[in-house]
């Protein structure tokens, strides 16, 4: 059978990849076209588009590139009607995805929904849309089960989290190796996540570097992007001791005693990685005011929103400078508070359920086709 994926971002580039090799080993005879990143591309098929080419971030960066925007979503559809897929799986990445399932819907394709867009956070009016375009809803957030069944009475299969499939499918570091790769000695690692996209790294970065030399019993490691080519860094680094690992995150997550991250799927991925961390995050002046007065969250990253209750501490818009990030981090290398957060995100990591996201979504959405065929 033909399946279409849309993924418009490194998670979902990750999330994508991890559920083609499922559909695969359900349908032998898959046939993939998809747009996505690296990750998808080494599971096999076509790749229409990266997703590098797709990240607008914020309000004024999306409202600057819509010519853009609509470009590809006109190739999108046109891709699609001569692909003629047997089931369409959007991968989160709303803004784009909504418009596609809207016209996919009315061309008869069957729309899979898969990384439910966070509609509980904003534009909850968007469940029309879901109720009218989705035919299959798979959330991977234990909350957004109630969130759908019980406010919206829009039935949603909750299939897990695949982050836990991608941690627990990931090969061993060599500590040892790993060191001496990168010409590290033995002092403790805190990892910099300064975020994915050119606009929030720019933003991050700065500020998190001016952690470097006051910690000179720690060795500090940044996280590369998978979307971003290493030169993009090259001019922050000069002026710091500080190391860049590229496409290597997890193992370097595996290794770390703590974790300075931009909001997003990174918080997560941390946490499952049982590394304290402080989760920072600025944008743009104006995107920041408009999100605030429509955002209806208690906070912004996936750990506290799981759990319910600040877990890891949030360094949000003007909090996030050189002297609060400074006091955080301070906190999270003393033992004290070291072990309360290991406790709950131990607790984080059951309410996720074990593994076996991608395969449960796999084998709806191929049981979901053969159904119809009959």
């Amino acid at each position: 059978m033909k399946y279409y994926l849309i993924a418009g971002e490194a998670s979902g580039d990750l999330h994508g990849a991890l559920l083609m090799k499922e559909l695969k080993k359900k349908d032998p005879e898959a046939a993939f076209r998809f747009w996505g990143g690296d990750l998808m591309k080494a599971e096999g098929g076509s790749l229409v588009k990266h997703y590098k080419e797709l990240a607008f971030m914020g309000f004024v960066e999306v409202l600057s590139n819509i010519k853009a925007i609509l470009k590809n979503i006109r190739l999108c559809k046109e891709d699609i009607d001569v692909f003629q897929p047997d089931a369409i799986i959007y991968i989160d990445y709303p803004g784009f995805n909504f418009r596609i399932m809207k016209w996919a819907k009315i061309k008869g394709y069957r729309n899979h929904y898969y990384i439910s867009p966070q509609i509980w956070a904003w534009k909850e009016g968007r469940i029309k849309a879901i109720k009218r375009d989705v035919d299959q809803m798979y959330v991977i957030l234990p909350f957004e089960k109630d969130f759908y069944e019980q406010k919206h009475q829009f039935p949603v299969h909750f299939v897990g989290h695949p982050l836990i499939d991608a941690i627990a499918q990931r090969k061993t570091v060599d500590h040892i190796k790993f060191l001496a790769t990168y010409h590290l000695d033995e002092r403790p690692l805190i990892a910099l996540l300064p975020g994915s996209r050119k606009q929030e790294i720019k933003k991050m970065l700065s500020v998190m570097l001016d952690m470097v030399d006051r910690y000179p019993d720690y060795q500090f490691i940044i996280a590369g992007a998978p979307g971003q080519d290493e030169s993009f860094y090259s001019s922050y680094l000069k002026d710091y001791p500080v190391t860049l690992v590229m496409n290597r995150t997890y193992d370097l997550m595996s290794l770390c005693h703590a974790a300075l991250v931009t909001s997003g799927t990174a918080t997560l991925e941390t946490a499952l990685f049982k590394v304290p961390q402080v989760v920072c995050y600025k944008g743009s002046s104006i995107s920041y005011h408009i999100a605030k007065r429509i955002v209806k969250l208690d906070y912004i990253s996936l750990v506290n929103l799981i759990m319910d209750q600040p877990v890891v501490t949030e360094l949000i818009q003007s909090a996030f400078n050189k002297k609060t990030l400074r006091k955080e981090l301070d906190l999270i290398l003393h033992p004290t508070q070291r072990n309360r957060i290991f406790a709950d995100y131990y607790e984080l990591e059951t309410k996720l359920g074990g593994t076996g996201a991608s395969e449960n979504t796999a084998s709806l959405i191929f049981t979901d086709i053969k159904n119809l065929q009959q």
